[in-house]
């Protein structure tokens, strides 16, 4: 309502659409359901013409998000195509900056304010990073889970809601705006071509008003618990734990586009890859560390995996 007053345009017709009563505007701890606001910001950004409305110091016209998505979708990871999400943003508006860090095996976007947003401030920010965040879950079909969420403005009156779009440890009052997920996410392969998005930009608004809905992929949950320092992960053990017979894990990760066997190489490759490089133990410390009863299964794995020896990835970090 602030970006149409910013405008001088009367609002009546999208709250008409969204089925959200005039009346109900003036009251300002009152709520309206997801669907609702889905309908009310549809209606907003074509009358208004921004994508942004009412954030920035110039319109995104509508599109704008459209054309970053299409920019992104023949990355050959989400790591990239979220980099490229972030440096194209700048393209669209110098008023913020997003950019994407990783340390300690978490990764962080951040959006850092370049000028003062003003009263559209925590709509701009909850939206930004909502958007980013369920753009992410869609291109590999899978329910990021946030490590943490923090943003720079004091807890508002309707918290509970902020907490139902970023599901984990949120913090209000922060440096900035930040969202913190694990860092193998980056990896994954996007599951989405341009087919996919064309359609999915026909209604895109689901996406971003609502936490992922793909939330029961199994192959996740599998990851987490074969990085649990365990003396042997099998399928029996691992379908106990997550309360399913072992042909039925079987048939779920296919279904899944994977299989148990290549969730335990991803993640002793990536255990074994952050030894070799971050750390100096010797090869079998390594190789047992990362599951393997002795060097050489190791190093046949790990070329298989690479393309090169263990020794030969120290060897190439190391040159200048």
């Amino acid at each position: 309502m602030l970006a149409y007053e910013q405008r001088g345009l009367n609002p009546a017709d999208a709250l008409r659409k969204a089925q959200i009563a005039p009346s109900d505007v003036e009251h300002t701890g009152r709520r309206v359901s997801a669907a609702q606001f889905e309908r009310l910001c549809a209606a907003a950004m074509h009358e208004l013409d921004d994508e942004a409305p009412g954030w920035f110091s110039r319109r995104l016209p509508w599109g704008s998000y459209g054309m970053l998505a299409r920019a992104s979708i023949s990355a050959p990871t989400l790591g990239v195509a979220l980099r490229r999400w972030c440096r194209h943003h700048g393209l669209l508006t110098d008023d913020v900056t997003l950019t994407l860090h990783l340390a300690d095996g978490a990764a962080t976007v951040e959006i850092a304010e370049q000028r003062a947003l003003g009263a559209l401030r925590e709509f701009a920010l909850l939206s930004l990073l909502r958007n980013l965040h369920g753009l992410a879950c869609w291109w590999v079909d899978a329910h990021i889970a946030p490590r943490l969420t923090q943003f720079p403005f004091a807890e508002p009156s309707h918290a509970d809601v902020v907490a139902r779009l970023f599901p984990g440890p949120l913090r209000f009052g922060a440096a900035r705006t930040t969202l913190q997920f694990d860092a193998h996410w980056l990896d994954l392969p996007l599951r989405r071509d341009s087919a996919a998005l064309d359609q999915m930009l026909r209604r895109a608004l689901p996406i971003m008003v609502w936490p992922y809905r793909r939330d029961q992929l199994l192959a996740p949950r599998v990851r987490q618990l074969l990085q649990r320092p365990q003396a042997a992960h099998t399928a029996a053990t691992l379908a106990a734990q997550l309360a399913l017979s072992p042909r039925t894990l079987h048939r779920q990760l296919r279904s899944e586009g994977t299989s148990l066997q290549a969730l335990k190489d991803e993640v002793r490759q990536a255990r074994a890859t952050e030894l070799l490089l971050r750390t100096q133990l010797p090869l079998g410390r390594v190789a047992r560390a990362a599951g393997f009863d002795n060097d050489k299964s190791f190093i046949r794995a790990f070329r298989g995996w690479t393309g090169m020896t263990p020794e030969a990835l120290r060897r190439a970090r190391a040159e200048p």
